[in-house]
């Protein structure tokens, strides 16, 4: 069993960020939490020194390449990281009569889920190759294994982050360096809130944060819950394509568009 006591979390505010951080909070472990909203994230990492950890925040966003760069080495200079999650993730998507994505919320979408997921581990790849130990996770999504017609760009998104995962397992773990997908159903969180949909088999924040730590501390490759939504999915690559298409649309479901932007 894997046991890390310097561990990296983006996305830390809210959301399964959160909980991970409470999850792998105790006595002699160093938490590195990275959020943008300053408030909720103070709250986050009070929480988890009550439990006894080391907690160090940075309020940065994720899509900062030079801010997150600097930040992620000096820390891991000091005390090496053991675990670095990449969880960081926004959503937007489609409303019943609308048929294409806003640009702009693309794009935003696209450097937070993507961008700023590359800008999370790019940092210590080097490092944990050169100790020959380490962890990196990825916390992808059902939705990247099947386009869904309510949210292209968060499918996207996600499916890349899934390849890329795949690739660096097949040449980091040749360094010692663990990498761990993690694909996750439907988890209550502020982000989930906001779809209009069905949600079936949805956990709560805590026992997903629960799944992934056992999973991550078990080294697996990839973690995957629910079990019947992954294989409902992979069944759907399977059927012809337009089947799959007419019976996905049969789902009610509305995704509000993010209000982020990318900013030049």
């Amino acid at each position: 069993m894997l046991r890390p006591r310097s561990v990296l979390i983006t996305g830390a505010s809210s959301g399964i960020g959160r909980a991970l951080a409470l999850a792998y909070a105790g006595p002699q472990m160093r938490l590195a939490l990275i959020g943008r909203d300053g408030e909720r994230l103070r709250e986050a990492a009070q929480s988890a020194a009550s439990r006894g950890a080391d907690v160090d925040i940075g309020q940065i966003d994720v899509r900062d390449r030079a801010a997150m760069q600097a930040w992620i080495a000096e820390r891991d200079t000091r005390i090496p990281f053991d675990l670095a999650i990449a969880n960081a993730g926004i959503t937007t998507g489609l409303s019943d009569d609308a048929v294409s994505e806003d640009p702009e919320a693309v794009r935003a979408l696209i450097a937070t889920n993507l961008i700023g997921v590359l800008n999370t581990v790019e940092p210590l790849i080097a490092p944990m190759c050169a100790r020959g130990r380490g962890q990196l996770a990825f916390i992808g999504s059902i939705a990247g294994l099947r386009g869904l017609p309510y949210s292209p760009a968060y499918c996207a998104s996600k499916a890349a982050v899934h390849v890329y995962a795949e690739s660096l397992r097949g040449r980091l773990e040749r360094k010692g360096v663990l990498v761990s997908l993690v694909i996750a159903g439907f988890v209550k969180t502020p982000l989930n809130d906001s779809i209009s949909s069905v949600k079936p088999f949805e956990l709560s924040d805590t026992q997903a944060a629960e799944i992934i730590r056992r999973g991550l501390a078990r080294g697996k490759a990839t973690i995957i819950f629910p079990l019947v939504l992954y294989f409902a999915a992979r069944f759907g690559r399977v059927l012809p394509a337009r089947l799959t298409d007419r019976l996905l649309a049969q789902f009610d479901v509305e995704v509000p568009k993010t209000k982020e932007r990318v900013h030049s």
